[in-house]
């Protein structure tokens, strides 16, 4: 699975799957990229049959003080 925009053809070519994201400036590209990135996360977790409420090792990552 590969995500890119219209100019990237070569990703297009050597991926089995492909999303286009719409052209925009760098920044903006950026954080319309993390929307499909998390829809394909919950996807691949909940097939996995994860728990996607409670995700293992997330007291080391998030400190509550």
């Amino acid at each position: 699975i590969a995500i890119g925009n219209s100019s990237s053809e070569k990703l297009e070519n050597i991926s089995d799957k492909y999303i286009t994201l719409p052209d925009s400036n760098e920044i903006l590209s950026t954080v319309i990229s993390i929307i499909p990135l998390q829809f394909i996360a919950y996807h691949v977790a909940n097939n996995r049959g994860e728990s996607i409420d409670q995700p293992r090792n997330l007291a080391k990552s998030v400190t509550v003080e």
